[in-house]
């Protein structure tokens, strides 16, 4: 477990505005020559309660929060139009577009290439890649609010449950709950199938 010196917690304190948790992770290993996470980070200003005060929700009118500054994501440089060359429906690398099934997704490169805005947020804040077969779902339910704190990392058998069940709650905390109850549901779901399985599989010619 990684310790605060004191002189690190007022480093925190004093650079945690307007900066994201990547971006402070890197100043942070780059002043005191350590390799911090960003999820020992991120657990360290949740603990303290200290707030970045950047707003990740989307409000009408807003200027996208990305607009001038280093983008989330990797690659697209390679395949964008050249000077002169733009169809005329194009729409700039950092862009954001609401999808047909509601979610806010981000033009990530061209010709039209775009990936769910709550991907690329967790992905930053976490410092991790979405596995494969997990999901990232909204903990209020709020589609528009984009505060780590309120992107849970699920996995798709636990979204099926949660989504057949409603256990998505309007709070990020009962909804992080949920989880741990979708994986009860899974495991005794699990058990009756084997429990099944075996009161019908033949002994000896017969069943019990």
């Amino acid at each position: 477990m990684f310790r605060f010196t004191p002189e690190q917690k007022e480093f925190v304190s004093t650079n945690i505005q307007g900066r994201y948790v990547l971006e402070l992770t890197a100043m942070f290993n780059e002043k005191f020559g350590v390799k911090l996470q960003p999820s020992q980070m991120r657990a360290f200003i949740k603990n303290k309660r200290l707030k970045s005060g950047i707003d990740a929700r989307i409000k009408p009118g807003n200027i996208p929060s990305n607009k001038g500054k280093k983008k989330l994501w990797p690659g697209g440089e390679a395949t964008q139009f050249q000077k002169g060359h733009k169809p005329h429906n194009y729409v700039p690398v950092g862009s954001e577009r609401v999808n047909g099934d509601d979610y806010v997704d981000i033009k990530i490169a061209n010709p039209n290439k775009w990936r769910g805005k709550h991907l690329i947020v967790w992905e930053q804040h976490s410092g991790l890649t979405v596995p494969k077969r997990h999901a990232v779902i909204f903990g209020d339910g709020d589609r528009r609010n984009f505060d780590p704190d309120n992107l849970i990392l699920v996995t798709r058998g636990q979204l099926a449950v949660m989504n057949k069940r409603g256990l998505i709650q309007k709070d990020a905390e009962l909804t992080r709950s949920s989880v741990i109850l979708a994986d009860i549901v899974q495991k005794i779901s699990e058990r009756k199938r084997i429990k099944r399985y075996s009161k019908g599989a033949p002994c000896d010619g017969t069943r019990d």
